[in-house]
């Protein structure tokens, strides 16, 4: 397994010449199965022998190999533990940590730790729309200041005691779970007592001026803004049409971030949030504070969180809310901003209508873009995303061993992103795992309607696949010879049975507003031999080079053959194989080469007439 470690670095002890940082290990979270150490300035790849502590100061010898989002990525030569930090802190968060068993909702609701809950499940409540609720924010800081207040209060203890004691544990409460923006806001609320929101923002960015990037705190201080400018509109005597109106508050505020975030937008979250926040708030948190000071009643605490997370799992299968929306400017989701806040201080109609009406023209968006072709980064394998006039192709999927669904969701992502709302074919070029081993995965959690096979032999993946297919009584076909999309066609190359996967792949050749591709799958020089026998395909503008840059494929004579202006390296970095061959990029030196272990997906988007390409680094 591989794990990964974060230290807070000095500056001063940060000696790139040697490679040496020196730091403390501040959090822990789990990523699935792997335990991360982490803070936001330095993760290091480790091996599962290196057990540290919060608090541990260690040394860390290695290579940068990569840095991104203000954290720098560490390859370690050598780790050495020095000490542990007397700090009072990094004790208390031991205690708790040792306490908490890896109890995925006491590591949230007590150190604010999302990381343990399983991805599945995490994933949907951020598609319910209810993934607020489970960072810990100014609801829980009130609740949990209520609950002192109550203790104490059955005291001898004075009113302006009681205050100062609340205010020195919430204060080391703010410290032991990192100063998180929503904490920090909910409990200067407190302490303060006064309407300073901006000071508080103020505070905030000041303490990290990179928790702006943040999605946690873009929706934090944005829903509460627009909650005490409608304090008066939102007081009800019914605990139910108040928790109603925050809810639809909350909805149209956070809008344009869950637009411009995830690309998506959950009309019934409303709803479930009737649900779900009295379940979170009035039960789950409380509870959490009862198992850690009586561990007794933890298995009755586990059959609460049962309740939860089906309950979630089943209302995100529930697609009728669920509206896609293509990532557009950044300029439109400030204009999205401007209008909410137009709306709240005039409150007239015709603001709404004009929101709404912007948010149905920015849905059917993609129904105005004729042809792109997307070369999606999935590591060390093939996925190509085809639109046409309104038409979806996906070619491949890749895979990833560990099956973490990490790889899924970027997929997923992805397809959100252009605003695409269904796959109309998915097809394999052939059946190896690095090109279709997400397909599975991708037809339970995204709409696909047909499925094409290459010629050949099922192997097992794909018997497997088409098991998933039969359930779900989605159509699949093989060996087919073109396919036609409205005025488009794609013509499949191959129909040769070989008795390998790797020649039997599907080449796709397609034309778009006379702009050539070529599809290659993983056909070696054998199969290029019998294309260039049987077509004459010059000028090609666009290659997806076979076999990930591997020298069984891309000779020189098909490479001179069909004379590719753009050649595309579908590979992982620093992948085990060695691709791309050295010898397939000497025989592409004329071509314009991207790849996307250096370029990230690679788009080429055509309009009128012209080919525009982007890349997006990794």
């Amino acid at each position: 397994a591989i794990f990964y470690c974060t230290v807070v670095i000095n500056t001063n002890k940060i000696d790139l010449n040697k490679n040496t940082f020196k730091g403390t290990i501040t959090k822990i979270i789990k990523k699935d199965n792997d335990i991360i150490y982490t803070n936001n300035n330095l993760i290091v790849y480790l091996n599962k022998k290196n057990k540290f502590k919060v608090g541990d100061n260690i040394l860390i010898k290695g290579s940068i190999i990569n840095t991104l989002n203000n954290t720098i990525y560490i390859k370690p030569s050598s780790i050495k533990y020095l000490s542990t930090s007397p700090n009072i802190i990094y004790f208390i968060k031991r205690l708790l940590i040792k306490r908490l068993k890896n109890n995925s909702y006491l590591y949230t609701f007590i150190l604010g730790d999302k990381s343990y809950i399983n991805s599945i499940v995490k994933r949907s409540y951020q598609e319910n729309g209810i993934s607020h609720l489970f960072a810990i924010s100014g609801m829980h800081i009130s609740l949990l200041s209520s609950i002192i207040n109550k203790i104490l209060k059955r005291t001898s203890i004075q009113e302006e005691t009681i205050f100062k004691i609340t205010s020195l544990f919430l204060l080391l409460y703010l410290f032991i779970v990192g100063l998180s923006p929503s904490i920090l806001r909910g409990v200067y609320f407190y302490i303060k007592k006064i309407n300073l929101f901006f000071l508080i923002v103020s505070i905030s960015l000041f303490i990290n001026p990179y928790s702006i990037f943040d999605i946690g705190y873009q929706y934090s201080y944005l829903i509460s803004f627009s909650l005490l400018l409608n304090n008066n509109y939102l007081k009800s005597n019914n605990y139910f049409i108040s928790l109603f109106k925050v809810s639809i508050l909350s909805s149209i505020v956070s809008l344009p971030i869950s637009l411009y975030h995830f690309y998506q937008i959950n009309i019934l979250s409303t709803i479930y949030n009737l649900f779900f926040v009295p379940l979170v708030s009035i039960i789950v948190f409380p509870f959490s504070l009862i198992v850690v000071l009586f561990p007794i009643t933890e298995p009755i605490y586990n059959e609460v969180i049962k309740v939860l997370e089906k309950t979630s799992l089943f209302l995100v299968n529930i697609n009728i809310g669920k509206l896609i929306f293509k990532k557009v400017n950044i300029i439109i989701y400030l204009i999205y901003i401007l209008i909410i806040i137009l709306f709240f201080i005039f409150r007239k109609k015709i603001i709404l209508g004009i929101l709404i009406f912007i948010l149905i023209f920015h849905y059917h968006l993609p129904c105005f873009m004729n042809y792109f072709i997307k070369y999606i980064d999935v590591g060390q394998g093939d996925c190509t995303l085809i639109h046409l006039n309104n038409k979806n192709i996906m070619i491949d999927t890749g895979g990833k061993a560990n099956n973490d669904l990490v790889l899924l969701y970027k997929i997923i992502n992805e397809l959100k992103k252009e605003g695409i709302k269904k796959i109309d074919y998915l097809i394999s070029s052939h059946g190896d795992f690095d090109h279709i081993g997400e397909a599975i995965n991708l037809v339970e959690n995204f709409k696909v309607e047909k499925v094409i096979f290459n010629c050949g032999s099922y192997n097992d993946l794909e018997n497997e696949l088409i098991k998933v297919l039969d359930k779900k009584k989605i159509k699949y076909y093989s060996c087919i010879k073109e396919l036609n999309i409205d005025n488009n066609k794609l013509y499949f190359l191959q129909t040769k049975e070989y008795d390998n996967e790797n020649d039997n792949s599907n080449v796709i050749y397609t034309e778009l507003d006379g702009y050539k591709f070529i599809f290659m799958g993983d056909a070696s020089t054998s199969t290029e031999k019998e294309i260039m026998d049987k077509y004459n395909l010059p000028d090609i503008d666009v290659l997806k080079i076979g076999h990930h840059g591997s020298k069984t494929s891309s000779s020189q004579e098909f490479i001179n053959k069909i004379q590719p202006k753009y050649s595309i390296i579908s590979v992982g970095k620093n992948n085990r194989y060695g691709h791309p061959n050295k010898e397939v990029l000497d025989n592409l030196k004329d071509t314009k080469i991207y790849r996307t272990d250096e370029d990230g997906s690679i788009m080429f988007n055509i309009k009128n007439n012209k080919l525009k390409i982007e890349t997006c680094t990794p």
